[in-house]
């Protein structure tokens, strides 16, 4: 029986440990917090994704598409909340008309369920939402990822399961891997790292030299206070900027019934910085000595100023989610939990638009995984132990 040992215990990671599992290896997972699923998988929206947003043969679109059916599954199977209630995508004006119908063929070429509707049609689904066409999204849906996460760790039960175990050194000696720890040092006959917001770091920490390096964004989001939930029924997002890999602020009805709202993306001060006060002077550095944030800034410059005055002004926000809900207004905004992105960036300022997986003897990395990795998760393990 090979041992494995899996770097990482948010829901990629957890995924891979269940796949690896399944298929006769002992597995030891290595998580640096006190909990599971603490970081990217504990503060997204809980959206299960259905896949017209990739591009056609990436491992994004092949993914997400398999995985909303695969995760769905799962949940049903495990008593897990989960919904498939479908989604707009709308367009507020006709010059996004043309990048509307553009999704449409992407939908098509993923084989994802989609239709184009009018505005009246769209108001049969969200009666406040405002737009001159949309995209119906049949297959998106909504899940408690977090909950998939326990049911992971039970599904792991019998194996070597460690958290407050952060990575420290990893070295490979002939045909095993080993990992230091604070508890001591962990061997096995192969690493799988999903370290998320320090998947490149770990990957130096192993000996590979990444070619990409996790620049962190933080999504802030606001929720609609419960008396005004009853302006969306489901999801309701914008035509998405191309250039970006970013959706742009939506409205999500959660699995428990809150309406969540954004999520913005401004640069991160930290790895794990939730917060505008969340600095952490080595993770600035990293970012400031890194050439690609410099190319990113030159790019999107002008976007990124508009984010972080957003970040700033609840009356931006709302402002950006009026052009959506049109009743949405500032009052109605709370405060909720921010997320953390970790967003893999190439040093010609690129971001990497595509899950990124790279190997070395007894080694596989997942260097870039954000959304829809949770929706994808089960098929990310699949692919992985096939590397493995």
């Amino acid at each position: 029986m090979r041992q494995v040992i899996v770097i990482g215990g948010g829901i990629v990671g957890l995924s891979v440990a269940r796949e690896l599992a399944l298929r006769g290896n002992a597995i030891t997972v290595l998580e640096k917090e006190a909990g599971w699923a603490a970081h990217q998988t504990g503060h997204n929206s809980g959206v299960l994704h259905a896949g017209l947003y990739y591009k056609p043969g990436s491992l994004k679109a092949r993914m997400s598409v398999a995985g909303n059916a695969s995760m769905a599954r799962y949940a049903q199977d495990n008593g897990i909340p989960v919904e498939i209630c479908g989604k707009l995508v709308v367009a507020t004006s006709n010059d996004e008309i043309p990048r509307l119908h553009a999704l449409a063929s992407r939908a098509e070429a993923n084989g994802v369920p989609a239709k184009l509707i009018t505005a009246f049609e769209a108001r049969s689904y969200e009666p406040e939402v405002s737009c001159v066409a949309a995209l119906r999204v049949e297959t998106t849906g909504i899940v408690d990822f977090p909950a998939v996460c326990a049911s992971l760790v039970r599904d792991l039960d019998g194996h070597d399961l460690r958290l407050q175990s952060p990575a420290l050194a990893i070295r490979t000696r002939g045909s095993r891997v080993e990992v230091a720890t604070p508890q001591g040092v962990v061997s096995g006959d192969a690493l799988v790292n999903c370290a998320g917001l320090h998947s490149d770091r770990v990957a130096r920490l192993a000996g590979l030299e990444p070619s990409a390096t996790i620049v962190p964004f933080r999504g802030e989001y606001y929720e609609l206070r419960p008396e005004r939930r009853d302006l969306v029924r489901g999801l309701i997002y914008p035509v998405p900027d191309p250039a970006l890999p970013f959706l742009g602020v939506h409205l999500t009805r959660m699995i428990d019934g809150s309406v969540h709202a954004g999520p913005n993306a401004v640069l991160a001060l930290r790895r794990e910085g939730y917060r505008w006060r969340d600095i952490t002077l080595g993770d600035v550095a990293d970012v400031a000595r890194f050439p690609g944030t410099w190319k990113l800034a030159r790019r999107f410059g002008r976007t990124g100023v508009d984010e972080v005055l957003r970040s700033l002004s609840r009356k931006r926000f709302a402002a950006s989610l009026a052009r959506l809900v049109p009743a949405v207004g500032e009052a109605d905004l709370v405060r909720a939990e921010a997320g953390v992105r970790a967003q893999a960036m190439l040093p010609d300022g690129s971001l990497v638009d595509d899950f990124l997986i790279e190997s070395a003897p007894h080694q596989v990395h997942v260097l870039n995984a954000p959304s829809p990795a949770a929706t994808g998760a089960l098929e990310i393990a699949k692919h992985v132990a096939d590397l493995i």
